[in-house]
């Protein structure tokens, strides 16, 4: 995972974080009162502000520190312990697999569906795409510019046709191919949010009777520019998609990135991949170490 020159959420926290840190002498509670706000500020929310608090006072304490760049060295360890969640940051490697892309619309997911399958093609995998948002006019036809670009097949229905027989079709054809990954992509809006997680569950139901034996992968598409809401949305979609995975999309250019690591906190969820740009290789491997290490090393 590499987040290129200091910029967007990295770049502006790093800098603020640097600037107290350096006009402080010693540890007190102004400078962790200061490093309170900037993180509240930066979108990590209350709640995951607190506990890494309270987590930077006991390591202060227990570990003798006295020097402001070391709270800044323990503060970048804590938030890399907060996010680590050790194998599930991994993509399911294992096939025939099945990735159900749930989120709002506008977050990048149809961009993410095109990048993951390039990356899949790229590990010598066979991909297809189901184009099961059929509610969002012309989603079918960006979805197979998508597959002309990477250079896999679209399975699609004309628009407003029933999501559920799209994946149906999809899961057939996939079969009969010997399809390594197929990726389904989900509407982000419907009458009412009820209809939308309705639909989800129904797609689900779907993919558990026709390919039981496939392995499955939930992944939640959010823009980090979204801050709080995104929060909002992985409550509500994990409620009826059962989450495993977090893209996170737009992370380079945004001060709100930290939505990020409340998600891991207080959902519990896997951060699996971060987009860093628009190129088709802006889809990064999330390492939580590394993510941490961007927001403190100059």
């Amino acid at each position: 995972m590499a987040f290129g020159k200091k910029k967007g959420f990295f770049g502006r926290l790093s800098e603020r974080i640097g600037d107290v840190i350096l006009a402080r002498p010693a540890i007190d509670e102004e400078l962790l009162d200061d490093l309170e706000e900037i993180l509240i500020t930066s979108d990590i929310g209350m709640e995951t502000t607190m506990h890494i608090i309270e987590q930077l006072r006991s390591d202060i304490k227990n570990n003798y520190l006295s020097e402001p760049e070391q709270v800044k060295d323990q503060l970048k360890k804590i938030i890399a312990r907060l996010m680590d969640k050790g194998e599930r940051h991994q993509l399911c490697q294992e096939t025939p697999l099945i990735i159900l892309m749930i989120g709002i619309n506008g977050g990048g997911k149809t961009t993410s569906i095109g990048k993951l399958a390039h990356k899949c093609r790229q590990e010598g995998k066979t991909v297809m795409l189901a184009a099961a948002d059929t509610f969002r006019a012309a989603a079918s036809q960006q979805l197979e510019i998508w597959g002309e670009r990477v250079g896999v097949n679209v399975i699609s229905h004309q628009e407003g046709a029933d999501p559920s027989a799209v994946i149906y079709d999809a899961i057939q054809s996939a079969k009969a191919k010997g399809i390594d990954v197929l990726i389904c992509d989900t509407a982000g809006r419907l009458q009412n949010k009820k209809n939308l997680m309705d639909e989800l569950a129904k797609m689900n139901k779907v993919i558990s009777r026709e390919f039981p034996e496939a392995l499955r992968e939930n992944l939640l598409v959010l823009d980090a520019t979204t801050g709080k809401n995104a929060v909002s949305q992985a409550k509500e979609f994990n409620e009826s998609a059962d989450i495993s995975g977090i893209i996170l999309t737009k992370l380079d250019g945004t001060a709100k990135g930290g939505i990020v690591i409340t998600i891991a906190d207080e959902f519990d969820m896997a951060v699996k991949y971060i987009g860093v740009g628009e190129g088709i290789d802006d889809l990064k491997e999330f390492d939580p170490e590394e993510f941490a290490g961007g927001i403190f090393d100059e």
